[in-house]
């Protein structure tokens, strides 16, 4: 506090001292003169750097080299991705047996690379962690008729030509797909799900309709449009090419104070020491990518309109159902709080579209964690190095636990490690698991019938309205636009022609590299505590002020506005939604008949197989019946499950040992009680050596870490009075110790027939 009020009192002191205010404004004068031509060579740099960048064959701001493997290019259906190995840097060792890691970008507007944009990223990270690494990439322009159907298949292809490059890795590659790759490696993994080891999404809206009221109005958009015929429209007008700047602009328009002012700010106030990472960042924003008009219909008609991928209604053109239930890798959801493009609702809300339990998700065989971050924004969430150091570095360094991980719904937190002399966890933090119900999930996406009744109302007037768009305008449209007015519109987009405008291609900015270089070799920038600094300082933050009220009160007009309009009872009669009041608008693949037959089904098939098994089976169920005394998990007891595999499990592969592990999940989850009764059962034929010898594994495993809770230690007991009582020699003499009388009656028991 000392501090501050001096500095305050040394400034108030200057702006009564007319000497000392005279030579402050002088200074800051010229600082401030001297900010403004090296921001505007800043600018006249970025211009230049935004022309270079597009001249390329393949412009991306991987800071990593590749090695190209598979040019999408040269499938039977060729599209404009690639597959691209990741030359370690030197000094980084790589273990070729251990699990692939594959990184896709997202196509939304921006060029490729934003996953290895920096040395702490989810590339650098998975390198580090000795992992062959991958980058699925694309080209700035679309091959002519491919299609995201396309773009979904060759994923899978790049996927099948990395585990055949790897035939002594047991272990699927884990696939991260950051914003829009998110949603097509989930397409992907639900179409072909023997090629996914564990997913991680990042970012990635699944479920469209969801949102928390007064934020994230993106999903507003559609609705206050009129639907997809403006995307028709913008394709149309681009000879069949969408603009990715439109996407961008977009993002842009959500946080007009950083658009317009922030950002910009920030680099003038600190022009000595920002304009290296102001470029870096503004090669990636500035990358604009082309998709094809059907590629970017298909999106916002079945996503981001229709919400179909989350209530499994999308269907492939060969008849497939792409149904996000039929993934059988686990599935990690990281999301934050801070995000406005793809915040958690939208994120998670997909859960509880698909499913109606906890039971639900565990019977379908599914292990799904989320994760939430209190404060990242969109970009943050995969391009931030501390996120990077933390999350993806214990999400990629647990990908072996997370793998047999049992099925369910579970919060995942990264925590700071306990300063103890548990040495079974590396690095400075620990990953958490903790399970959980779908009500958990019910407080974020905080669900609203009225709300689903009015994005149904927009699905179907978006129909109708791209219907008379495509029978009315287009072929007028079409007719009437040739290449070159597309090329012409394309260039004067504003974001593009803000480049164009500040480089050199502009005559005017030709004077400021001289200027630039005399002001560096002169360079006097004002001090911290300058008054007119501070005062500078103070109007910055006035303006983000005002725009951020401006932003706000926007934002609850556009609200209220789609509210008002699509809550009409008369409109939503007239689009069909509003009849039946008590129907749910949103389809929920869980609830429906034939689903919950299946679970029932599902259900059946555990209860016969609580008394089948062997030693296996009894060692795995008395392992997860210990450790699941503890309400939450984390990676010591994935340590345990690992020392299971390692110490007792010897004669099993890995593909057995997953599935071990599940099946008596799901036996201990339904049947827990009649499971363990049938453990000696389990143990029938085994020798009272071999009975000690696994018990004392189970022991060993047990016990290698932190200590037991007071119920686990229990259930310990329990399962060394189970395994004893189990021997041939305890058996032997329990029957030579039964009374004859109790002996005759369980003789005569045993001997009834089964219509007794």
């Amino acid at each position: 506090m000392s501090s501050v009020s001096d500095d305050l009192e040394n400034t108030m002191s200057t702006f009564w001292d007319p000497f000392g205010l005279g030579k402050a404004a002088v200074e800051y004068w010229r600082d401030t003169a001297q900010r403004s031509v090296l921001y505007l060579d800043v600018m006249r740099q970025r211009g230049n750097q935004y022309f270079e960048h597009m001249k390329q064959t393949r412009p991306t701001v991987l800071g990593f080299e590749t090695e190209l493997l598979l040019d999408g290019r040269s499938l039977p259906r060729p599209v404009n991705y690639e597959l691209m190995r990741v030359i370690p840097p030197e000094g980084v060792e790589i273990d070729e047996n251990k699990r692939p890691f594959v990184v896709i970008d997202p196509r939304a507007g921006h060029g490729p690379g934003i996953g290895g944009f920096k040395p702490d990223s989810e590339i650098g990270v998975a390198l580090r962690a000795g992992h062959p690494t991958y980058f699925i990439g694309f080209l700035p322009y679309p091959v002519p008729g491919q299609t995201v159907e396309d773009v979904v298949e060759a994923e899978i292809s790049f996927l099948r030509h990395i585990i055949e490059r790897h035939p002594d890795t047991p272990e699927k590659p884990m696939v991260v797909g950051n914003c829009q790759a998110g949603w097509q490696i989930m397409m992907a993994a639900a179409l072909e799900p023997s090629y996914f080891g564990p997913i991680l999404i990042a970012g990635a809206p699944l479920s469209y309709w969801a949102g928390e009221r007064g934020f994230a109005p993106m999903r507003y958009t559609g609705g206050l449009s009129g639907g997809s015929w403006v995307t028709a429209l913008t394709s149309d007008l681009g000879d069949g090419l969408f603009d990715g700047a439109w996407l961008v602009q977009n993002f842009e328009n959500l946080n007009p104070a950083n658009t317009y002012w922030s950002k910009q700010y920030h680099l003038f106030s600190n022009i000595d020491t920002e304009a290296k990472r102001y470029l870096d960042f503004e090669r990636w924003w500035g990358g604009h990518v082309l998709l094809n008009g059907e590629e970017i219909q298909y999106i916002v008609d079945n996503l981001f309109v229709g919400n179909k991928l989350s209530t499994a209604q999308l269907m492939t053109r060969d008849g497939r159902r792409i149904d996000l239930r039929n993934i059988r890798s686990p599935i990690i959801v990281f999301c934050s709080k801070g995000d406005n493009i793809t915040p958690p609702p939208q994120a998670l809300g997909w859960i509880s579209d698909l499913y109606d339990s906890v039971d639900d998700i565990q019977a379908n065989g599914q292990t799904i964690a989320y994760c939430i971050h209190d404060r990242t924004g969109h970009l943050g969430i995969f391009v931030s190095s501390s996120v990077s150091r933390k999350e993806h570095a214990e999400f990629t360094a647990n990908t072996d636990y997370i793998d047999i991980l049992p099925p369910g719904l579970y919060e995942t937190k990264v925590t700071e490690r306990p300063r103890s002399e548990d040495t079974s966890v590396d690095g400075d933090y620990l990953l958490e698991f903790t399970p959980r119900e779908l009500d958990h999930l019910e407080e974020i996406v905080q669900p609203r019938h009225e709300d689903e009744r009015r994005f149904a109302t927009v699905a179907r007037i978006s129909e109708i309205n791209l219907g008379l768009y495509q029978r009315y305008l287009q072929p007028w449209v079409r007719a009437s636009v040739t290449p070159a007015s597309a090329s012409w519109m394309r260039r004067m987009h504003p974001l593009r022609l803000g480049y164009r405008m500040m480089s050199d291609r502009n005559p005017m900015a030709s004077v400021l590299p001289t200027l630039a270089e005399h002001v560096k070799a002169n360079r006097a920038p004002a001090s911290e505590d300058n008054p007119f600094r501070i005062l500078e300082q103070g109007m910055s933050d006035l303006i983000v002020g005002w725009l951020n009220n401006y932003r706000d009160m926007r934002d609850a007009a556009i609200e209220q506005t789609f509210l008002q309009i699509y809550g009409q009872p008369w409109l939503q009669i007239l689009a069909g939604v509003g009849i039946n009041r008590d129907e749910e608008p949103l389809r929920r693949p869980g609830r429906e008949p034939e689903h919950q037959h299946f679970i029932a089904q599902r259900k059946e098939v555990l209860r016969t197989k609580v008394e089948k098994g062997d030693i296996h089976d009894a060692v795995m169920r008395s392992i997860i019946f210990i450790l699941g005394g503890s309400p939450s998990t984390d990676e010591r007891n994935f340590k345990r499950l690992k020392a299971t595999r390692a110490e007792v499990e010897t004669g099993l592969d890995l593909a057995r040992f997953k599935a071990l592990v599940r099946e008596q999940y799901f036996i201990l989850k339904q049947h827990r009680l009649a499971a363990m009764e049938a453990l000696p059962k389990l143990l029938e034929g085994e020798s009272a050596e071999s009975i000690d010898a696994q018990l004392q594994h189970i022991e060993h495993v047990i016990e290698a870490s932190a200590p037991l809770s007071p119920r686990s230690q229990r259930r310990l007991e329990m399962v060394r009075r189970i395994f004893n009582s189990a021997k041939p020699a305890e058996q032997a003499e329990q029957r030579a110790n039964m009374p004859r009388r109790s002996r005759s009656t369980k003789k005569a028991a045993t001997s009834k027939k089964p219509s007794d």
